[in-house]
């Protein structure tokens, strides 16, 4: 993470299932759309996997205050 960033607040989509993991960046951009009050400071991709499972995760930071100050 980087320490310029300022953030107060991370929503977190994750899906480890094939069919929600192909949808997964479709939910974040909904997501998105329905709070256009928050002003992006960073999004990381993760994934991590076992023998059996794929988990594909999107965190979101972001920060309220920064975008109502406008």
């Amino acid at each position: 993470m980087r320490s310029d960033l300022k953030f107060n607040g991370l929503k977190v989509f994750s899906a480890t299932m094939f069919k929600d993991r192909d949808r997964l960046g479709e939910k974040v951009t909904d997501w998105l759309l329905d709070n256009p009050d928050v002003e992006i400071a960073d999004i990381v991709v993760t994934q991590s996997s076992d023998a059996s499972f794929h988990c594909i995760a999107i965190t979101v930071f972001y920060d309220q205050d920064l975008a109502r100050a406008r």
